[in-house]
């Protein structure tokens, strides 16, 4: 197979063929070998695509399993997305894929293929067998078939790689038309991995390509590992019910945040869930307040706390126990952004009867804590630290002055937001069963 040239005229090509006569591969095969004798054209520059599951027989990655799902289980990192019996995974060696790549198919019953344990060191492995042998410098690619976000159907990609430029970075470089080239990173091991795929076929019992005339992609100081998306770079890291999950579990007190700037409307983003909470009556008891001003901050905050001495000496606190309360009331000081969230009961009904309007508020204060819980887990699917503290509760005459609030807005404490200058502690683990009574 040969492509692509451009029209008109001679211009960039090259060839792939498959590799025939090489048999079925069993544990402790010497794989460069068995490519050599059946491939002793090899020249310098040519690029070879390997086929996993042969890899993984050679290594006798080949394991008896009762079950595939155990399998899968023990190869498993990382569930990123589940439906049914389908599990996308993240594995061993850092790969995103369908099953964490474990294959009961073209192996004996009763046994399941895993992936090679390191991809890269095997690629290094074939590359080094081969220039032993023939005396010629390839490149070697490991693939696998991979199904793809957004897209229908496989193709194969690399696993594994050595002696090639897995990645061509055009970054500061301009198009035909001279527009700059700021985000054009191409992934060249896959787009190898895919046209080696043309001509092995998925079932043709060819597990080996060549790629001859493309040397200028042959390179030292990558890898495979290198195609893996780290993971502060990737926005889709999990599936969606659980990336639900994620936030919920994820969202902590943080106390802690950095300088840099708030997106507001990724506030905004997280209020537009926190308006989607339950609400007694059909009513919309939410309000929220954003301060994204440091004025706006600095006043709010500035008389808060001198409300709070006034309370303190009131209650005959000795000065240096009032600083020190202070001090530790500074969390909201540091945060970039602060949201004051307020209740409103208009729909409430009047009963005329204490026991049951209190019941009434209890619904209002239950849909309010309902609708900041929203809040502060969309600001944690937005990747945003978060802290509710309750000091607004406490001098709410003073908040609704400053803010110019109406007298039926109540302030429902304050949220702190920004993003965390340090990862949160790991939380002490809880047992849904210590949380459960069952009738």
């Amino acid at each position: 197979m040969t492509g692509p040239a451009a029209p008109g005229g001679p211009g960039p090509s090259y060839e792939v063929r498959a590799v025939d006569g090489i048999p079925e591969v069993r544990a402790g095969d010497d794989l460069a070998k068995l490519i050599t004798v059946a491939a002793p054209d090899l020249r310098n520059g040519d690029v070879l695509l390997v086929t996993s599951k042969i890899v993984s027989k050679a290594e006798g990655r080949v394991v008896e399993a009762d079950s595939r799902e155990a399998a899968i289980d023990a190869e498993t990192v990382r569930v990123v997305a589940r439906r049914g019996s389908l599990r996308i995974v993240e594995n061993r060696q850092g790969l995103v894929m369908a099953a964490a790549g474990v294959d009961a198919s073209n192996t004996a019953p009763g046994t399941v293929l895993l992936l090679p344990e390191d991809p890269d060191a095997s690629a290094a492995a074939i590359r080094e067998g081969v220039r032993d042998i023939l005396s010629v410098d390839v490149g070697v690619v490991v693939t696998d078939t991979f199904g793809r976000p957004w897209r229908t159907g496989l193709t194969d990609v690399a696993i594994g790689s050595a002696g090639v430029r897995v990645l061509d970075d055009l970054r500061g470089g301009a198009d035909t038309h001279g527009n700059p080239l700021s985000a054009t990173v191409v992934a060249t091991a896959d787009e190898l991995a895919a046209a080696g795929d043309l001509v092995k076929g998925k079932a043709a019992g060819l597990p080996v390509a060549v790629v001859r005339g493309l040397g200028h992609l042959l390179g030292e100081g990558t890898s495979a590992r290198d195609l893996v998306r780290s993971p502060a770079d990737d926005m889709f890291r999990l599936g969606t019910s659980e990336a639900v999950r994620e936030a919920v579990t994820q969202r902590r007190t943080v106390r802690a945040f950095t300088t840099e700037p708030v997106d507001p409307g990724a506030v905004r983003r997280a209020v537009a869930a926190a308006v989607t909470a339950p609400a007694p009556h059909h009513t919309t008891p939410w309000r929220f307040v954003l301060l994204e001003s440091a004025a706006s901050r600095l006043e709010l905050l500035d008389a808060m706390r001198d409300a709070w001495v006034a309370d303190l000496r009131a209650d005959g606190k000795a000065e240096e126990s009032i600083a020190k309360r202070v001090r530790r009331g500074d969390l909201l000081r540091a945060a970039p952004y602060l949201v004051v969230p307020c209740l409103v009961t208009d729909g409430a009904h009047a009963y005329g009867d204490a026991r049951r309007d209190a019941a009434e508020r209890e619904m209002f204060v239950v849909a309010m804590g309902a609708g900041v819980q929203n809040f502060l887990v969309a600001l944690a699917a937005e990747r945003l630290g978060s802290a509710w503290v309750s000091s607004t509760m406490f001098c709410r005459d003073v908040v609704r002055e400053v803010l110019g609030l109406p007298g039926d807005w109540d302030p429902m404490g304050a949220v702190a937001v920004g993003h965390p200058a340090e990862a949160p502690r790991e939380r002490p683990a809880r047992s849904a069963e210590d949380f459960v009574r069952v009738r």
